[in-house]
């Protein structure tokens, strides 16, 4: 009895060496990627959630090379809440200055949710020097920023769309409409943050007022605002026959809600966020067909056999978290950016924050929503071909309650139709 206790105390202690002195045995600290955002949002919940599938999926192949070890990603995330009505910009940076400082992550992936808070929260990216992949938040100032001082904000990517590259996909959806059905008056509706005032004075000076179209009217809406009828009637009144919505708000879907039950006689095109998803359908009575929406990255809740990894994506988004995705912002930028990050530190060799900037500046990736390229203001580059570019879609509802993507060209289903009670302009 007593040789056996001994044979198994030395077995034990034999163990335990190898675990302290073996190289390989033990393994080497994960990499931390960050994840600060507005997660109590729908495109924060789904972005995190997208983040999380892609760390599993790499972890589960061994994490990623760096020197001798193989190390896995984990993941933390802060909710910074500002998205959220009231919240002011301090409050979300004291979030952002939090999980830098306690959670000494790697990178960070996703960001602030508004434009306001990137912009102010970039000087603390700076300081600390982490790599930020934003997916969300949309001004362009943040790349002008960037050209301006290179050197101190070479930190900041942006993955998703922004929102120039928005108004490109916007203009190209309202000259299928002026050509196809000759209309060319429309009434902007847009939410009173930077991204959507952006989107909505780039789409006006760069399109409508080139373009032949007549701007009837334009008004601006607090986030928060859940009645949209006096704008609606003012639009009707006007003779709009395009409503051009801009909003990211949960409570824009009321605007959609109205613009049904009162008949509006104007064909509702541009970005609502509840719109995005397949969910919208029944959230909304089935009454939605003939809103054209903008998904502003294919694979974020809307794909196309044209594309098999953004299939492949929402197919397995839907397989691991049991539910749709609804998000047409996000979450495909913010899964993709897992794989960015994985290849740039791969290449770099090193999680030394210069190292892999200089890689995600070399990125030429065959990904999700195309190809991703970042441009000198690293904005990741959109375009119509996903074979040259990153891509958004442009979908109509229909009335069996399906989505048609109608465009880019390069991977439209189907035309633009009219909804019932809305006719052509006879020229």
């Amino acid at each position: 009895m007593r040789t056996r206790k001994f044979f198994t105390v030395c077995m034990i202690q034999v163990i335990v060496l190898c675990f302290l002195f073996v190289p390989g045995i033990w393994a080497a600290d994960p990499i931390v990627i960050g994840v600060p955002t507005s997660t109590g949002f729908l495109e924060g919940k789904e972005c995190l959630k997208s983040v999380e599938m892609a760390v599993e999926e790499i972890n589960k192949k061994g994490g990623v090379k760096v020197g001798n070890d193989n190390r896995i990603f984990k993941v933390e995330s802060i909710d910074i809440r500002d998205a959220a009505p009231g919240v002011p910009v301090p409050e979300a940076l004291l979030g952002l200055e939090k999980i830098i400082l306690e959670k000494k992550p790697t990178a960070l992936i996703v960001g602030p949710f508004r434009s306001e808070a990137l912009m102010a929260g970039m000087d603390i990216i700076a300081k600390y020097k982490v790599p930020l992949i934003g997916t969300i938040a949309m001004s362009p100032a943040s790349e002008g920023k960037i050209k301006k001082d290179p050197e101190k904000y070479k930190y900041i990517f942006r993955s998703c769309l922004n929102a120039k590259y928005l108004v490109k996909y916007l203009a190209g959806t309202m000259g299928f409409i002026k050509k196809q059905y000759g209309f060319n008056k429309v009434y902007i509706m847009n939410q009173d943050v930077a991204w959507a005032r952006k989107t909505a004075e780039i789409t006006n000076k760069v399109y409508f007022a080139k373009a032949g179209w007549e701007v009837v009217g334009q008004e601006s809406f607090p986030t928060g605002t859940s009645d949209f009828s006096s704008a609606l009637m003012k639009a009707k009144a006007k003779g709009a026959q395009v409503i051009l919505p801009i909003f990211d708000m949960p409570q824009s879907g009321t605007l959609v809600k109205q613009w049904n039950s009162m008949k509006i006689p104007s064909l509702l095109a541009g970005f609502i966020s509840p719109l995005a998803g397949p969910g919208a359908w029944n959230t909304f009575d089935k009454k939605i067909a003939g809103a054209i929406n903008v998904n502003f990255e294919m694979g974020s809740a809307i794909s196309s056999a044209k594309m098999p990894k953004a299939a492949a994506f929402v197919e397995s988004y839907e397989k691991r978290w049991g539910s749709k995705l609804e998000a047409g912002h996000g979450p495909a930028p913010s899964y993709e950016s897992v794989y960015l990050l994985a290849e740039a530190i791969e290449r770099a060799d090193s999680v030394d924050a210069d190292a892999i900037v200089a890689e995600l500046e070399k990125t030429n990736r065959e990904g999700v929503m195309g190809r991703v390229k970042f441009d000198a203001g690293h904005q990741a580059v959109y375009d119509m071909d996903p074979s040259k570019a990153a891509v958004a879609a442009v979908f109509q509802w229909g009335e069996d309650g399906n989505r048609t993507i109608v465009f880019p060209p390069s991977v439209a289903e189907g035309e633009i139709k009219l909804p019932k009670g809305l006719k052509a302009v006879q020229n």
